[in-house]
């Protein structure tokens, strides 16, 4: 049993992507990454809002934006690629798990970042790759 001083963050918790899941689904670490060509050896997740719109956003596909509340079925750490790198103290609430995440609901409506700030932040990652700077430690 995990002691309450343990938890990291007790949500609610949030997945955004393109897929379409049902509720009772679960995600799962070892499938293709929404933001680079390579299997995730985690899945990924948040506690934020704004940081799950990011994730249906940016997800490479031209599926539908969606995003899901998720119940993390194991532990979780915060995530190293935001949290170390970008945003110390993990002001975003992200994490990531190699525990499955099961789907409990799906947000109905929510309001999208403006196209500007969507291809802002596109143009801003395609430079990282270009510098080779868009490394997501899995």
């Amino acid at each position: 049993m995990t002691d309450k001083k343990d938890v990291l963050d007790n949500g609610p918790f949030f997945h955004g992507t393109k897929a379409e899941l049902k509720i009772g689904d679960l995600l799962v670490p070892n499938h293709l990454s929404n933001y680079q060509d390579k299997k995730s050896n985690y899945i990924y997740f948040t506690a934020t809002l704004d940081a799950a719109k990011w994730g249906a956003e940016l997800a490479a596909s031209k599926l539908k934006e969606r995003i899901y509340v998720v119940e993390p079925l194991g532990e979780f750490e915060n995530d190293p690629n935001v949290t170390d790198k970008r945003f110390p103290g993990n002001p975003t609430r992200s994490y990531r798990s190699k525990s499955p995440l099961k789907i409990v609901a799906e947000l109905s409506s929510w309001e999208r970042h403006s196209d500007e700030q969507i291809n802002h932040m596109l143009s801003s990652l395609k430079e990282l790759r270009e510098q080779g700077k868009a490394v997501i430690y899995d």
